[in-house]
This record gives structure tokens, C-alpha cells and sequence, in this order.
């Protein structure tokens, strides 16, 4: 894989979701508010390391897959998330999303030749002038987690935004 394309991969998945606005301030461990590890554990069927802040994320990294919880202020910026899902299907990503009113689910999935980038299931929800997200990187695709498993942790976000 190309320096270039190991560089962009990374922001092509984040351009996937629904933008985040990194350079506004989410209070300090509010995104470990929104979940239980209890209920992240419950959802993935998998013991995690304790969740740790760190800015507007909260993360737990096992060897296999990577569970972050986000938050930030909206972008309001029409059709980037869409864009961004082309791209990806150019460069040869199987990607699929569903959504069902505030929730939007993905998944994505390179192809054999940038398999190092890795495999991203994401839900966020919507709210006026915010979205957080639940996202679970993995290594493979295997261990990806499904849209099934975390549209119910997007549905407990929602009711504690």
C-alpha cells in the first residue's frame, strides 16, 4: 500500500461517519458518560480494558479491535458523509448503512490489498447541535463487530445526549 493511501484510508473512514468537529470542546469524560462498560461489554460479548478518556473520545484497545465513544458538535455540513461513502466504494470498500430516524449505522470494508487499514461498524446518533458515536475498529473481518450489536448502544446514547 502506498504512503499516500496508508495516510488518507484513516481519514476516508472518519469522513464515513457523521463529521466531528475535533477542534471544539467536549467537556472532559463526557463521551465515558454516555456508555457502561457493562453495557459496551454486554453488547460486544467481550471483556474490555476500563474505558479511558482521551479529548472528545473514550477508548478501550484489546488486540483485536478498538471501542471508542465520541462526541461533538455537529458540522451541519450537507452531503460530506455521502461523498465520503463514494469515495470509498471507488477505492474498492464494501461499505453498507442503514438508518433509522437520529441512528445511522455503517460498515466498512477494504478490500484485500488494504486489509492493513482495517474494518470500522460505527452508530451515531443525531441530536439538535450534537452527534456522539459508538465505533468498534477491528483487525479483521472477523472480529467486526455488527450494526446489530450497536444500534442499541446508539439508542442508550441518545437517551443520555
Amino acid at each position: 500500500m502506498s504512503d499516500t493511501l496508508r495516510r488518507t484510508a484513516p481519514l476516508l473512514i472518519f469522513c464515513l461517519v457523521p463529521t466531528l468537529m475535533l477542534g471544539e470542546e467536549v467537556p472532559p469524560g463526557k463521551p465515558c458518560a454516555l456508555l457502561t462498560q457493562s453495557e459496551i461489554e454486554g453488547a460486544l460479548a467481550m471483556k474490555l480494558p476500563p474505558l479511558a478518556p482521551a479529548g472528545p473520545f473514550c477508548v478501550a484497545r484489546t488486540s483485536e479491535r478498538t471501542v471508542t465513544v465520541r462526541m461533538a458538535p455537529s458540522s451541519g455540513t450537507p452531503g460530506r458523509e455521502s461523498k465520503g461513502i463514494e469515495k470509498a466504494k471507488q477505492m474498492g470498500f464494501q461499505v453498507e448503512v442503514k438508518t433509522d430516524g437520529p441512528i445511522t449505522c455503517s460498515r466498512l470494508m477494504p478490500p484485500a490489498s488494504m486489509a492493513s487499514v482495517g474494518f470500522n461498524t460505527t452508530c451515531s446518533v443525531s441530536t439538535a447541535g450534537s452527534i456522539a458515536a459508538i465505533e468498534v475498529s477491528a483487525t479483521t473481518r472477523e472480529n467486526m463487530a455488527t450494526m446489530e450489536q450497536l444500534k442499541p448502544l446508539a439508542e442508550l446514547i441518545a437517551k443520555r445526549l
